[in-house]
C-alpha cells in the first residue's frame, strides 16, 4: 500500500498548468524509454503528440512485471485522458484495470484487450521478419543465419517464424539458429546474456543475426562489432548504433501508432478496438539510411522490394505463429 501511495503521489506530482493539457500517461516496461527499441519508439510518438498539441506527458518505467498493474492503475485513478501500456507483458494488468474505470481511455502496444474502453495497436511483425530474414539469406556467406528472441512467448515465435520462412524461401539450404534470452520479463533488458548467445552465434559460423529483444538488443550489436559480423535491429531504426554492423533494421511505426491514438483521443474521435500495421499501411518495414545504405546491394534492395509487393499482393503468404498455435 505505502508503494503505491507514493506511486500515486508521483504521478499526481504535475505542474497546475498539465491539469488544463490534454494528458497522457505511459507505462513502459523493463526496456525502459532508452531501450532504442519499442518503448523508445512509444515515447517518441508521446513526444510527437506533446509537441503537436500541446499534450502533457507523464511516463513511468515498471520495475517488475507486479507494478503494471499500480503504474496504470495510478493514471486511471488521477484521471489522465489517455493511458498508454506499452507490452505484451501488461495485458493482464490493463484489462483488470480497464474493467475498474471504464470511463477512461486506454491503448496498448503489441497486446490485445477486449474492452470497449481499449485501443490495442498490433503489428504484423511476422511480415517485416519475413523481409528481414531474405535480406539476411542473401547477404550470408557462410549460409549460416541467427535469431535471438527475447522472452520466449508467441510473439517472439512470431518473429523467429517469420524470420526463418523469409531465409529459407531465398536459400532453401540456409540453416537458422535461434536462442532466446530467457522465459520471464528479465528477458527484455538481459545485454550481457543476449551478447553470449550472439558471440555462440556468430562462433558457430553464423554471420548475420536478427534479434527481437527489446533492450537486450545491445548485446547484440556489441557481438556484432566485435565479431566484425551483421547484426539485424527491430522495432526502431536501429542501424545508426553500430554503423557497418547493422545491416539493416525491421521497423514497426511504434511512433506513429501512439501519435494517431493521441490525436483521435484529443480530438473527442478516440474508440476502442483493435487497429493492425503491416506492410500494406506502413506501419513495417526495413529500413535503408546513410548508415547501412552501402552494406545492402541493388540486386538485394531490388529482391526485396518484389517480395515486399508480393506479400501486399498475397501472392506471397507469410507463415503466422498465431495462427499455427490456433
Amino acid at each position: 500500500m505505502a508503494r503505491y501511495l507514493m506511486l500515486l503521489l508521483c504521478i499526481c506530482s504535475v505542474p497546475q498548468e498539465a491539469h488544463s493539457a490534454f494528458r497522457i500517461g505511459l507505462v513502459l516496461d523493463k526496456g525502459g524509454r532508452d531501450d532504442k527499441s519499442f518503448n523508445a519508439a512509444a515515447f517518441k510518438g508521446a513526444m510527437k503528440a506533446k509537441e503537436e498539441f500541446k499534450a502533457f506527458v507523464k511516463y513511468v518505467e515498471a520495475t517488475d512485471d507486479n507494478a503494471f498493474e499500480s503504474h496504470l492503475r495510478a493514471f486511471a485513478q488521477k484521471g489522465f485522458d489517455l493511458v498508454i501500456a506499452i507490452g505484451v507483458s501488461q495485458v493482464d494488468a490493463l484489462r483488470k484495470v480497464a474493467q475498474k474505470f471504464p470511463n477512461q481511455h486506454f491503448a496498448i502496444v503489441d497486446g490485445e484487450v477486449n474492452a470497449p474502453n481499449v485501443r490495442s495497436l498490433l503489428f504484423e511483425e511476422h511480415e517485416g521478419a519475413y523481409l528481414v530474414g531474405a535480406i539476411a539469406a542473401m547477404v550470408s556467406t557462410t549460409g549460416k543465419v541467427g535469431f535471438i528472441g527475447g522472452m520466449d512467448i508467441p510473439l517472439i515465435r512470431r518473429f523467429e517464424l517469420g524470420y526463418a520462412s523469409g531465409a529459407k524461401a531465398v536459400n532453401p539450404k540456409v540453416k537458422v539458429i535461434s536462442n532466446f534470452v530467457g522465459v520471464t520479463g528479465d528477458a527484455w533488458n538481459n545485454p550481457t546474456k543476449e551478447k553470449e548467445l550472439a558471440v555462440s552465434q556468430y562462433e558457430a559460423g553464423v554471420d548475420v543475426v536478427f534479434s527481437a529483444a527489446g533492450a537486450s538488443g545491445a548485446g547484440l550489436f556489441d557481438a556484432a562489432e566485435e565479431k566484425k559480423k551483421f547484426a539485424i535491429g527491430v522495432d526502431s531504426n536501429q542501424n545508426w548504433v553500430k554503423p557497418g554492423y547493422v545491416l539493416t533494421s525491421m521497423v514497426k511505426r511504434v511512433d506513429e501508432a501512439v501519435v494517431a491514438t493521441c490525436r483521435e483521443a484529443s480530438d473527442g474521435k478516440f474508440t476502442g478496438g483493435t487497429r493492425r500495421y503491416g506492410l500494406l499501411n506502413k506501419g513495417i518495414d526495413y529500413s535503408v539510411d546513410s548508415f547501412n545504405d552501402k552494406l545492402l546491394p541493388e540486386s538485394v534492395r531490388k529482391k526485396v522490394e518484389e517480395i515486399k509487393a508480393d506479400i501486399i499482393s498475397g501472392k506471397i503468404h507469410v507463415p503466422d505463429y498465431y495462427k499455427l498455435k490456433r
